[in-house]
């Protein structure tokens, strides 16, 4: 009896001292910058999966569909690591994209031909603009260290599917966002809300507005 008694004891010792230590890690939270890039990030992910696919099936162009191949193999990549990393830090995804990319999903189902192609690749370039800029607001801005080396890790694919669009849209006829050097949409850039984008673009257009997942909200009037 006294040897249960000491065993039960011993194992109760132990809870009590491992809840502190649960406590601690339940407590070590991601920051806001950290979660939301994550969320928006693979909702990005999820975009691009279903438009890919679908410029593979309904593009014209040769080199729509050999773009809409390479970005499902990419977005893929990433999101795997997208996923790893907002479970071990206990980040809940989005199951779905953002309402905004399901309304340029429902208008690409409705494209076809050359217009499918023009359509995709405006979607897919405002879509990436704004990738860019919320992966360059968590570098910059992001606390975990994990979040932050997947943001570096996912840039430079970001960057790469952006040069090619960005060919592709000048043979195909269609406007560019300007940008700077860095990547950041210049005054005078795309008019369309960016898929993914968590907060509305300014009236007007202007890509002024802040990236996905930026903490930081200009004041109301400023410019």
């Amino acid at each position: 009896m006294l040897g249960i008694k000491r065993l039960g004891l011993l194992a109760a010792l132990v809870l009590v001292g491992l809840a502190p230590a649960a406590a601690a890690q339940a407590a070590a939270q991601p920051s806001t910058q950290d979660t939301q890039y994550l969320q928006a990030v693979h909702q990005v992910n999820l975009f691009e999966i279903t438009t890919g696919n679908l410029a593979q099936q309904k593009g014209q162009n040769q080199q729509v569909k050999d773009l809409g191949k390479m970005f499902v193999t990419d977005h893929t990549q990433l999101d795997q690591s997208v996923q790893s990393t907002a479970q071990q830090l206990n980040v809940k995804l989005p199951s779905e994209p953002t309402a905004d990319q399901q309304k340029v999903i429902s208008k690409l189902n409705n494209e076809s031909g050359a217009q499918f192609d023009k359509a995709w690749v405006t979607a897919q370039l405002a879509g990436h603009v704004a990738a860019i800029q919320a992966t360059q607001t968590e570098i910059s801005q992001g606390s975990e260290q994990s979040v932050i080396t997947l943001a570096q890790d996912a840039l430079p694919v970001l960057q790469a599917h952006y040069d090619a669009l960005v060919a592709l849209a000048q043979t195909l006829g269609v406007p560019v966002p300007q940008t700077s050097a860095s990547g950041t949409p210049s005054p005078g850039g795309t008019e369309s809300p960016a898929p993914g984008g968590t907060e509305s673009p300014a009236p007007g257009g202007t890509t002024e507005a802040p990236a996905p997942g930026t903490t930081e909200t200009p004041a109301p009037g400023q410019s």
